[in-house]
């Protein structure tokens, strides 16, 4: 191992994240300009992207097509944030005109969460290239699976340029989605941690008839080079763009899985106002010395928890003092991480049985917790007796079955 290879290194929440490497991964971007843009020649060109969609030296995928020789690039649609990350969480994204190239500039986010017919008007085909997280609650998977289906109706083919699962492609947690609670944030029958990429996400959306009144796409992936199954983020060498606000970091995507579901509760903080969001689990009544040692008591391999006090910036408890625990993720590879949630609500109705969180909280969190979770069965069965063992083998039960399918559509080993 010499200097270029690894110049130096940083331990974040444990996890040891290589800062200076020799890029291990191409991503499907990377893989299309070798190719000389071979399948985009002579077309005008939708891209479906946000700044997430960039090079292994932080070159846009915009700039690069928009430069690409026999390429034309047409018009460019965003989800949430833009294209350009222009407008924070939340913010009303118009259709607009992109200020270095000139190309018109389409929202799908809020009124219009798919291309429209006028929209894709004189494209000839449209490509996606953004960076996702491995979450099924994470949107833009249901984004991609949008533009899928507007393209399917207006006959254009799709292209999805490769790019790789922060969790891996081994990991998967959760349950399927029952039918009454598809939503924005559940969109299909997979499990919460589907261990897919999103190319291989595309095509068993498009083969599997997931994709609405069953519609598919003429659908192309650009695949990556040098990616492995095995692979978390820091392994593959290329840098990390947040893909929102409150996943800064690529350890984020492990925090996410681990906190985020109770997160939607809105009774317990999960570290969003903060600077550690998805890494804590906080409140006003908290003992956190004693919440973490009885965390630690669990003797769960991979994870440790710190006791932690801070007070959010902004946010539904912004200036107040909450106290907890902190996460540290020591190996996630040998921690079910959608379980340490649940194993906190477990300890924390031990500690505290008069601040049930299901009783605290608004609900309108308690439909959200549902249609993350994709069922109410998850909430109604563990709010019984607060037992993480309830709800397991209610969370594990799809996973066989998924696991099958799913490695129908894997593009790499």
């Amino acid at each position: 191992m010499n200097a270029r290879t690894i110049v130096g290194m940083v331990c974040t929440s444990l996890l040891c994240t290589t800062l200076y490497t020799q890029t291990v991964v191409k991503t499907g971007i990377e893989v299309l300009r070798e190719n000389g843009f071979d399948i985009l020649q002579g077309k005008r060109v939708g891209l479906v992207t946000n700044p997430t969609g960039v090079d292994s030296r932080l070159n846009s995928t915009i700039d690069i097509l928009y430069a690409a020789p026999g390429v034309k690039l047409a018009a460019l649609f965003g989800p949430e944030h833009g294209v350009r990350g222009d407008f924070a969480a939340g913010d009303k994204v118009e259709s607009t005109t992109d200020s270095r190239t000139g190309i018109p500039v389409y929202s799908l986010y809020g009124k219009t969460p798919r291309p429209t017919p006028e929209m894709l008007a004189g494209i000839d085909v449209l490509v996606y290239d953004i960076q996702d997280i491995g979450c099924r609650s994470y949107t833009y998977i249901t984004t991609m699976s949008l533009a899928m289906e507007a393209a399917a109706q207006q006959k254009i083919p799709f292209v999805v340029l490769d790019r790789p699962n922060p969790l891996g492609g081994v990991r998967m947690e959760g349950n399927i989605v029952e039918k009454p609670f598809t939503s924005f944030v559940s969109m299909f029958p997979i499990p919460y941690v589907y261990g897919l990429t999103c190319g291989e996400l595309a095509r068993m959306l498009n083969e599997e008839k997931m994709l609405t009144d069953g519609v598919s796409c003429a659908l192309t992936v650009v695949p990556m080079k040098g990616w492995k199954r095995t692979m978390i983020f820091p392994e593959t060498g290329l840098p990390w763009v947040p893909t929102s606000p409150h996943v800064p970091r690529d350890v984020t995507s492990l925090h996410y899985v681990s906190t985020g579901i109770l997160g939607e509760l809105g009774v317990i903080s999960e570290g969003v106002g903060y600077t550690l969001p998805f890494e804590t689990f906080a409140a006003e009544w908290i003992d956190p010395a004693l919440l973490a040692e009885r965390m630690n008591a669990l003797n769960l391999k991979g994870v440790i928890f710190r006791p932690i006090t801070y007070k959010p910036f902004y946010g539904r408890s912004m200036g107040k003092t909450l106290k907890g625990v902190q996460v540290h993720l020591l190996d996630p590879s040998l921690v079910n991480l959608m379980a340490i949630q649940f194993l906190f609500m477990q300890v924390h109705h031990e500690l505290y049985p008069d601040k049930n969180p299901f009783e605290m909280a608004e609900s309108s969190r308690i439909r959200m917790f549902d249609k993350v979770a994709g069922t109410d069965q998850v909430r109604l069965e563990f709010s019984k007796r607060m037992k993480y063992e309830d709800v397991k083998g209610l969370l594990d039960k799809d996973l066989k079955s998924f696991r099958a399918t799913a490695k129908k559509y894997q593009m790499y080993e």
